[in-house]
């Protein structure tokens, strides 16, 4: 079966780089500005894709969580819905984003946490739609996101494997761009709950889609070890400062950290290579100094028949490797040989010290 998935310019498939999702969610503290100069630094790092988040606030939350108190080091707003309307942007707003983006040729879409938000990125013409951990049940969202024929990344965290297949099975009927995403929805993941080799697992069983990682854990490690496992997906959070207000600064990447990662995930996969096993050039000279080649052990005269004592391995390996010494046991020096002086095949002959039956037939 084939595993790719297309979005905007990028193929996304078994021997392509990774495609990075540089993730500004809220980051961006309510600021356009400081969005704009987060979609810069992960061009500039070399990210394939900013996301943002987009919800329908009223329409999302219950009337009670919408107005319940929240006061906290974190909140825009003495009330729950006061501090996500803070954070939220409308169509002024991304529609400048989307443009920026474009400009410098970065993709640009973002989670819809809902119908009416899902109808909004839509409008935008987004290239792709992110489904969070939380909707991997909402069959109504993830019917309806499936519907517009757009790539959908879909993120698992906390599911099972029961809610995985209900929802590779509402969307693939409908859509067969779909990337499914292993994640553990902590924010930040503890490292013994990252749980890697779920790729793997999912690779195996979803052989037509793409398989990727929604990286929550501190640092930059665990992206390369799932692009290793065959995640082609990496999604991870950003930010300019992680000691910034909000509760998704602390587990976020600075812009070195996204550098850093990005240039390790492009390493891995050239590194990687074919599984062939080969020399190469650059291996020559540091060979040079460390292989090994036969030499005299101690002082031996001509016409000396040799034995394994007499023969010692030292660098540098310009002469008969080590691998030949039984070859080179049994045969007679033709020549004196000071200790360390290498041994030729010219130097040695078959038989005894007048040479034997063969006379001057040598060694090769």
């Amino acid at each position: 079966m084939t595993r790719e998935l297309r979005i905007g310019n990028h193929l996304i498939d078994e021997s392509s780089d990774c495609y990075v999702i540089a993730e500004i969610g809220h980051n961006h503290q309510g600021s356009v500005e400081r969005a704009r100069e987060m979609i810069r630094m992960a061009h500039e790092c070399g990210a394939d894709a900013v996301k943002l988040q987009k919800r329908d606030n009223r329409s999302l939350y219950t009337r009670a969580q919408y107005d319940a108190p929240y006061l906290n080091e974190n909140s825009y707003g003495s009330t729950y819905g006061e501090h996500r309307e803070h954070l939220e942007f409308g169509w002024d707003e991304y529609t400048v984003l989307a443009a920026y983006s474009r400009e410098l040729g970065i993709d640009f879409f973002a989670t819809a946490f809902d119908v009416a938000s899902a109808d909004f990125l839509h409008a935008l013409d987004v290239p792709a739609f992110k489904i969070a951990s939380g909707d991997l049940n909402n069959v109504p969202l993830l019917e309806h996101v499936a519907a517009f024929g757009r790539p959908v990344i879909l993120s698992t965290g906390g599911g099972t494997d029961v809610d995985i297949v209900r929802a590779y099975e509402t969307v693939r009927p409908l859509n067969d761009q779909l990337c499914i995403l292993h994640c553990t929805a902590s924010y930040p993941a503890p490292f013994d709950q990252l749980n890697l080799r779920v790729v793997e697992s999912l690779r195996t069983r979803f052989p037509d889609v793409v398989i990727g990682f929604s990286s929550h854990d501190n640092g930059i490690v665990m992206p390369v070890v799932a692009y290793v496992l065959g995640a082609r997906v990496v999604e991870k959070h950003i930010t300019f400062d992680r000691a910034a207000k909000g509760t998704d600064q602390a587990f976020s990447l600075e812009g070195p950290g996204l550098r850093r990662m990005m240039r390790d995930l492009r390493n891995t996969r050239i590194a990687l290579g074919d599984g062939i096993k080969r020399s190469y050039d650059s291996e020559v000279s540091p060979l040079f100094k460390m292989g090994k080649k036969l030499v005299a052990a101690r002082q031996l005269p001509t016409g000396h028949l040799l034995t394994a004592d007499d023969v010692a391995v030292k660098s540098p390996n310009d002469g008969i490797p080590p691998d030949r010494l039984r070859d080179v046991v049994g045969l007679t020096l033709l020549r004196a040989l000071e200790p360390d002086e290498d041994l030729r095949w010219d130097d040695l002959v078959v038989g005894g010290a007048g040479g034997a039956s063969d006379g001057d037939v040598t060694a090769s």
